[in-house]
């Protein structure tokens, strides 16, 4: 077991990162517990680097895709990819049509980064790309990393200045809790965007996982991966995951959480097990379609269609262009929260 999974007691190890192209210093936060599970977090975007848990053997092995360093995050290759490793995203996770909505009266326009819509707050403006603060903290039975960062009014399109407060707290479970306030009508959907592999990172593709999700609707949607609007029973369908089958491919949708555990993904090879809690209405699930070979990971192997699968709590989809939907409105004196937890166990 890595030594540095060892500890008496929970705590925070910083670590420099390395800089960001305009000099801005970036620094590693490392969370350990008495438990065998260690996470790495940096302060630019918010970026769960590593989440290392043990097998049934007891080995650990680092589960998420991304890279030993910086520099991965920042390489001409990443940046054109934009896959998103590991990620907080804001200020409005997954696809916006048409890159605008109509908000109070006023219609606002966002950058189409995925064209021809906006997709996870759009390129420079992306929480993704921006340097949080940090703030470490322990507890008798956690570690822990606060993040925070205030994004303007105007950027990316968005009304408001919103100030957000992001939370990874490593005890029993990895937990993410977000907090943000704004002082102008905004619409807010954040979420993480780590892919897992639970055979370990660099390790295969995750298409014989296991996955059961607490879902029995989803969100159709059209050939720009838009919602519909209708919410369809995945009874009879490829997207029926109410008990556990093999992931395999091609998925990049949301369903409509019924409570109780959002997922549950399974590596039958190392025994890994990951579930998915959250009190968000729904879960984008991609199996990491336009990974294509190019990018190589910590492991300095190749990261290939499959390589991981995001398991993404948030809102729904294009919600503000969607009356229908659960609102992800935000008013000046309201306090938007929500919180996800990622428990992770072994099966013998």
């Amino acid at each position: 077991m890595s030594a540095h999974i060892r500890c008496a007691r929970p705590g925070v190890t910083r670590t420099p990162s390395g800089a960001l192209p305009d000099g801005r210093e970036v620094d590693r936060y490392t969370l350990t517990t008495p438990g065998a599970i260690a996470v790495s977090v940096l302060t630019y975007g918010g970026i769960l680097q590593s989440v290392e848990v043990p097998d049934r053997e007891g080995r650990p092995a680092n589960v998420t895709l991304g890279f030993a360093d910086l520099g991965g995050y920042t390489a001409p290759s990443y940046v054109a990819a934009t896959p998103f490793f590991g990620a907080l995203i804001g200020r409005y996770a997954n696809r916006i049509a048409r890159g605008r909505f109509t908000l109070d009266g006023t219609t606002y326009e966002l950058p189409c980064n995925d064209p021809p819509n906006h997709l996870h707050g759009g390129g420079p403006f992306g929480f993704d790309v921006q340097l949080w603060e940090a703030e470490p903290f322990t507890t008798a039975t956690a570690a822990g990393l606060r993040l925070r960062l205030v994004s303007p009014a105007g950027a990316g399109g968005y009304p408001g200045t919103l100030r957000t407060t992001v939370t990874y707290t490593l005890a029993a479970d990895l937990r993410v809790d977000y907090e943000a306030k704004t002082d102008a009508p905004t619409v807010v959907n954040l979420t993480c965007h780590p892919y897992w592999n639970l055979a370990g990172e660099g390790n295969g593709t995750i298409h014989e996982h296991l996955l059961r999700l607490g879902a029995s609707l989803y969100t159709p949607v059209d050939d720009t991966q838009i919602p519909t609007g209708e919410l369809l029973p995945v009874a009879g369908t490829p997207m029926d995951f109410t008990r556990p089958r093999p992931l395999g491919d091609g998925y990049d949708h949301n369903w409509v959480l019924d409570g109780g555990p959002a997922a549950v993904l399974s590596d039958p090879g190392s025994g890994r097990v990951l579930t998915v809690l959250t009190d968000q209405p729904g879960l984008q699930v991609y199996s990491g379609n336009f990974l294509d070979g190019t990018l190589r990971g910590a492991s300095g192997r190749p990261y290939p269609r499959g390589a991981g699968v995001a398991l993404e709590t948030q809102h729904f989809p294009d919600s503000p262009n969607r009356p229908a939907f659960p609102s992800t409105v935000l008013r000046p004196g309201e306090t938007y929260r929500s919180s996800t937890s990622f428990r992770f166990s072994v099966t013998r």
